[in-house]
């Protein structure tokens, strides 16, 4: 096919990580080991809350959909990285460059709504004890998180129609590991201020409104901790939200880092380890800060293996 004077491309070539070649299969084995941690720790967890009665809660069910989408939002990105790089030729077709666009928008902002949905729990928990069991009820907790998939849907698809309609012609090297969709911009050459207005607009929505609700709530726990102050009161409003502040730091944290202070120099490998943090590093971790700072999870993980070493 022809445009002009330029072919029109139909697939993309990642140039993947900046690392020399004799340590490629360090790399890779490093990578491979960190990506299947990933789906074990937050398999386990997602097991655990499903088997264990005691985890059958508005909390452990957030935490559950959460598990969900760290295990999915690793898997789109990892398992072609680790081909690509086995790879002499590191390509990805069009419609597979969009498609894996489309489930890295999806699964990154799910899981902002849903650390939003958590911190709403823990500031109900905490405000309004007496109250919790009336308003975190069954079908409330349910429409949290049908509207957060509807929403990231929505978002993901109009940004992967809006890139659909865009033409890519000769340069069809993406300087990254994935298909980032600002990438793909600078890549296109058509008009691309209608996908970039709408950008700024929905990530606003997805990721800025998202950490101002998350910080109101926790500033009320705080306000509510301060008008009565106890040294018990302050033990139990930090285990009880030690560990969603721990996600929600590390998560926001590199997205601040990546998108909000950009360096002037090495800006690309900047982004690229920034994006490992989020895509690999993160959904890594989170297993194991809830796990590690959590009584429940700890009791639970006892029991089952209690009841399957009885059974056996």
């Amino acid at each position: 096919m022809k445009m002009g004077n330029q072919s029109i491309v139909s697939e993309f070539l990642l140039l993947g990580l900046p690392i020399e070649p004799d340590q490629r299969d360090l790399f890779y084995a490093l990578f491979l080991a960190m990506y299947l941690t990933t789906v074990l720790g937050n398999l386990l967890i997602i097991l655990l809350i499903h088997w264990d009665s005691h985890l059958h809660t508005p909390m452990y069910f957030f935490l559950s959909n959460l598990s969900f989408s760290d295990l999915c939002f690793s898997s789109v990105t990892m398992p072609e990285l680790l081909q690509n790089m086995q790879s002499q030729v590191p390509s990805i077709p069009y419609a597979g460059c969009l498609t894996q666009m489309y489930f890295f928008m999806f699964f990154g902002d799910l899981e902002s709504f849903l650390l939003v949905a958590m911190a709403y729990d823990r500031y109900v928990a905490i405000c309004f004890p007496l109250h919790y069991t009336t308003i975190m009820s069954p079908k409330l907790c349910f429409s949290l998180v049908v509207l957060s998939w509807v929403q990231t849907m929505f978002n993901a698809l109009l940004h992967t129609l809006l890139m659909a309609r865009l033409c890519f012609c000769a340069n069809n090297v993406i300087p990254h590991f994935f298909c980032d969709m600002s990438a793909l911009l600078k890549l296109s050459c058509s008009d691309t201020r209608v996908n970039e207005l709408v950008m700024f607009f929905m990530a606003g929505l997805t990721v800025v409104i998202p950490f101002l609700l998350i910080v109101t709530s926790y500033a009320r726990i705080l306000f509510s901790i301060l008008k009565v102050p106890s040294s018990g009161g302050i033990r139990k409003a930090f285990s009880t939200c030690g560990s969603h502040l721990s996600v929600v730091s590390l998560f926001y944290g590199v997205i601040i880092a990546v998108y909000l202070c950009p360096s002037a120099n090495n800006s690309t490998v900047k982004e690229i380890v920034m994006s490992m943090m989020y895509t690999v590093v993160t959904p890594m971790l989170n297993p194991f800060i809830y796990s590690l700072r959590n009584r429940d999870m700890k009791g639970a993980l006892g029991r089952v293996f209690c009841k399957k070493i009885f059974f056996c």
